[in-house]
């Protein structure tokens, strides 16, 4: 990724067992393609966003809650964020869209989104998850990279 100085994007995300860091990856990288540098970060250690003119925040869905870090991060940059872009995603559902638990995450993200009213996204995207490595199952793994890249590569100064 591009060094910070005159970067245009800004990926931030919230991740516990690394799977929303690999879909933020995805994003830059799609950024990248297009020859837009991109700085990609973990939500918790972003303080300053003057270099950037989008940012794109990822956190996942944990027990119908999203990530904290993304939470903080909206708290901690709410002056910055409320005068630029910002494109949001989750992950949510560990299973295949026909189980119904897609409508229960939207809901989820949505009420998350609601706590920082003053946020209005270019974009938001749920995507599916991941189990985490020490899952007793079999891991399912519902991330659909094709639409996480055709996504990013929708997203303002994408093009």
């Amino acid at each position: 990724m591009a060094d910070k100085a005159g970067a245009a994007v800004l990926i931030a995300y919230a991740t516990r067992h690394g799977s929303t860091q690999e879909v933020a990856e995805a994003v830059a990288a799609a950024f990248g393609a297009r020859g837009l540098p991109a700085v990609l970060a973990p939500a918790k250690k972003i303080k300053d966003l003057t270099d950037y003119r989008l940012v794109v925040l990822g956190a996942p869905l944990y027990s119908g809650k999203w990530h904290r870090d993304a939470h903080g991060f909206l708290k901690r940059n709410r002056k910055a964020l409320s005068t630029m872009p910002v494109a949001v995603f989750a992950l949510g559902p560990r299973s295949p869209e026909a189980e119904g638990n897609w409508p229960r995450c939207r809901e989820q993200m949505d009420r998350g989104l609601a706590k920082h009213s003053w946020l209005n996204p270019v974009s938001q995207e749920l995507f599916g998850g991941v189990d985490p490595p020490r899952s007793k199952r079999a891991r399912r793994d519902q991330r659909d990279w094709e639409a996480i890249r055709a996504w990013a590569s929708g997203l303002p100064f994408a093009q």
